[in-house]
């Protein structure tokens, strides 16, 4: 007797086949894939079966369906600014599924990102670091409420790994910058100082701006130290509530 689960997961090994082949280099970017017709008689199943499996590569970025009389399904061009959201995507319910200890998260993702300063430092351009010092500019505002502060927090340190000019890094950090940060600052956004945060963003811009690598990752350390202590302090005072 057949399960509900069956056309899922017929779909979900013919997704799993056709982006194998994608990886490995047997289909290549535009490329035109098999009709739903043949890829259904290739597998044994139905075309709606396989147009479920199109359907999740397409979610994927990783084909695109076109219309017409050479139309069809083709292998797409994944740019790292497609996939980047969706790497923030797992990152964010990889975090939010399991668990991460809040220093362990922390560890990680300055870690991460302390991987960027050397490049950060000899790449800068005056372009990021005036968007840097616009989001040192924000948090200093009177009456910025916490989500605000949070995003500028986001984009300030998204800024930094941008600096580095290498969109594998950067693509690779969008999950430890854009789902971390958040995590990090939910948790102590009610304990923590404004004013030491935007020391330590401030030492962090000098030091690019001089291009002194060492300057950079001694405040990144200097953060991190001082989110995993205020961290710990947070939780213990809910644990002892």
């Amino acid at each position: 007797m057949k399960t509900a689960k069956q056309p899922a997961s017929l779909s979900a090994k013919i997704a799993d086949a056709i982006r194998t082949a994608i990886v490995d280099g047997r289909l290549l970017v535009g490329d035109r894939l098999p009709s739903e017709a043949e890829l259904a008689d290739q597998h044994g199943v139905s075309r709606a079966t396989v147009r479920e499996a199109l359907k999740r590569l397409a979610a994927q970025s990783l084909i695109r369906t076109e219309r017409g009389a050479f139309g069809g399904a083709f292998v797409n061009h994944l740019s790292y600014a497609e996939a980047r959201p969706q790497q923030v995507t797992t990152s964010t319910l990889l975090l939010g599924m399991n668990a991460i200890s809040f220093q362990v998260a922390c560890e990680a993702r300055y870690a991460l990102e302390r991987s960027c300063t050397a490049l950060a430092a000899a790449r800068r351009t005056d372009s990021l670091l005036n968007t840097m010092r616009r989001e040192i500019a924000r948090q200093s505002e009177t009456g910025l409420t916490d989500e605000a502060f949070c995003a500028s927090d986001v984009a300030f340190h998204r800024a930094l790994v941008d600096a580095a000019g290498n969109e594998v890094l950067s693509y690779h950090l969008a999950g430890s910058v854009e789902a971390m940060q958040p995590l990090m600052n939910m948790i102590t956004f009610t304990a923590r100082s404004r004013a030491e945060i935007i020391r330590l963003h401030t030492a962090i811009v000098d030091g690019l701006e001089a291009r002194d690598a060492a300057k950079v990752d001694a405040a990144l350390s200097a953060l991190e130290h001082y989110t995993i202590d205020l961290g710990k302090t947070v939780l213990q005072k809910r644990g002892a509530s």
